[in-house]
């Protein structure tokens, strides 16, 4: 006799959206996802006995970001972390670039894992980065500029008073906030003499 024949996901549930055709022979899962994987059983049975036969669905995905890279500026001297992360199946694998050539790891130059981590960066870091990321279904690609800031100090002019009236007794602050890249130094002198702190 014609079996009766069933479907049922083991150790799981069948997918909502899937459907079963031909006097349900044929089962379909529509817009297949990740958390469709799995063990698949088909049993079939009539008046003279039944058979099970299982199958397994292993659902592999194209790279997806889930986190991408932003233009970053930094000051000469401070540390680059960049992260990349996207999802896939298998797991991607990241490879950096910078200006179009591969980028490799040195001394002040980390790559772990979708981090990119370059210590104490000088002008000559500055440049477009990219991170691919890539599976054996595809590559996809993120990408950013790295500015480095660096310049001599300088005084703004409305900042420089060459002479500063004040009574004695009273209190008097005198600003110096030169604009620089890295953040300078400071030392302050009176004539030849650099100054220290005291009491006043």
């Amino acid at each position: 006799p014609v079996p009766t024949i069933s479907w049922r996901k083991v150790n799981g549930h069948n997918p909502s959206k899937a459907r079963l055709r031909k006097s349900q022979a044929v089962l379909e899962i529509p817009n297949v996802q990740l958390e469709d994987s799995g063990m698949y059983e088909c049993k079939a049975e009539n008046s003279r006995g039944r058979n099970v036969f299982r199958g397994q669905l292993q659902v592999y995905t194209y790279p997806h970001w889930v986190e991408k890279l932003n233009d970053t500026q930094l000051d000469s001297g401070d540390q680059l972390r960049w992260e990349c992360k996207a999802t896939g199946k298998p797991r991607p694998t990241y490879r950096w670039l910078k200006n179009g050539a591969p980028l490799w790891p040195q001394s002040r130059i980390e790559m772990v894992n979708g981090v990119l981590m370059i210590h104490s960066v000088n002008l000559s870091d500055a440049g477009m980065y990219q991170c691919l990321a890539e599976n054996k279904y595809g590559t996809i690609y993120a990408s950013a500029e790295l500015k480095i800031l660096a310049s001599a100090p300088t005084f703004p002019l409305n900042q420089t008073k060459k002479t500063i009236i004040v009574t004695k007794g009273q209190e008097v602050v005198i600003e110096c906030k030169p604009q620089a890249s890295p953040k300078p130094t400071i030392t302050w002198k009176k004539g030849d003499k650099v100054l220290r702190e005291n009491k006043r």
